[in-house]
């Protein structure tokens, strides 16, 4: 696995998922699970979404 997320993204979506987590914690609902997801494309710098689009937010070495 090539690394396709950048810092910037990667803080955003620990963020986010922080807060889904949070959210679905407070409501007793399943968003909480739903949460992990973007935690654990943030922890290991690849989304299998970035792929079949050629996308990457990663910075290019020069």
């Amino acid at each position: 696995m090539k690394c396709n997320i950048g810092k910037i993204d990667r803080m955003i979506r620990i963020f986010l998922g922080a807060c889904i987590i949070a959210v679905g914690f407070y409501n007793q609902s399943w968003w909480g699970i739903v949460g992990i997801i973007p935690l654990f494309t943030a922890a290991f710098g690849w989304c299998p979404a970035y792929v079949p689009f050629g996308i990457s937010t990663c910075e290019t070495k020069k």
